[in-house]
């Protein structure tokens, strides 16, 4: 359904699992094996999986916090989109790469659920990409009192996306166990 003319497959977005990103997470380890989960069976469908990492004032490029996550191993084939920006589409070559392999529709994953999972699924969303949010795969930490816990706002963002709409283009909310790589 997504408005991008030719672009019938799907991708695996895994966004910012870095170190310094999930060491407070909610659900690290469970979000972290669901990710896994979806990048095996991505990888056993030949559906491509993106890597996106994230590096600012505070989260300097090549530090150890700026480092995916141990538990998360990206192939040598599989792209890596460096950002600066909480749209992983801002200022990069994603839209570049997402062409190269005809995809229209995104699987999303990663962190933070309140700023960089959000703005990019907006970014690809107005872009044209139909959006799938997998549920129990994105997280984010607690951003202290008076404001919504991590699960709040998980909760709320799945609540929230599963609700988006738009002429020609699909957004839905899934479960890992769920997912499919077919087109929407």
């Amino acid at each position: 359904m997504t408005t991008l003319p030719n672009r019938p497959n799907t991708a695996l977005l895994v966004i910012d699992v870095q170190n310094g990103v999930v060491a407070d997470a909610h659900n690290r380890d469970g979000v972290i094996a669901n990710i896994n989960d979806l990048v095996d069976r991505a990888r056993a469908q030949d559906v491509p999986v993106v890597w996106v990492q994230h590096s600012d004032e505070h989260l300097q490029r090549d530090s150890d916090e700026w480092r995916y996550v141990p538990e998360l191993t990206r192939r040598d084939a599989e792209s890596l989109v460096h950002k600066n920006y909480g749209d992983s589409f801002e200022a990069t070559d994603l839209e570049e790469l997402l062409a190269e392999h005809g995809v229209g529709h995104l699987v999303v994953t990663g962190a933070q659920t309140d700023a960089c999972i959000r703005s990019t699924m907006h970014g690809a969303f107005t872009r044209g990409y139909d959006v799938t949010l997998v549920s129990d795969a994105h997280t984010t930490d607690d951003a202290g009192e008076g404001m919504p816990s991590a699960a709040q706002v998980i909760a709320h963002t799945n609540l929230y996306w599963h609700w988006q709409s738009a002429p020609g283009r699909h957004a839905s909310t899934v479960e890992t166990a769920k997912v499919t790589f077919d087109a929407t």
